[in-house]
């Protein structure tokens, strides 16, 4: 169960949907989709404590490069 029955941010409905999120650690950058409170109103996405967590561990995971267990897909480049 969410802990908001409305936005906090404008008092907007939420409904629960499925995001990506994007996630930078380093130099490196990972997509994770995952659930999250969606505010129809102004857009805020409210998440669970534990998705939270997780997207703390995969910013740590790229931060050192421990990536083993990542998925690459594409490549990014930056251009001058």
């Amino acid at each position: 169960m969410w802990s908001f029955e409305k936005c906090p941010i404008c008092g907007g409905e939420l409904e629960d949907k499925q995001v990506e999120r994007i996630l930078k650690g380093g130099s490196n950058t990972a997509i994770l989709k995952v659930k999250a409170e969606v505010c129809l109103h102004c857009g805020e996405r409210l998440y669970r404590p534990e998705t939270v967590a997780h997207f703390e561990e995969v910013i740590e995971k790229l931060s050192t490069e421990d990536v083993g267990d990542f998925e690459p897909v594409g490549r990014t480049y930056q251009v001058a």
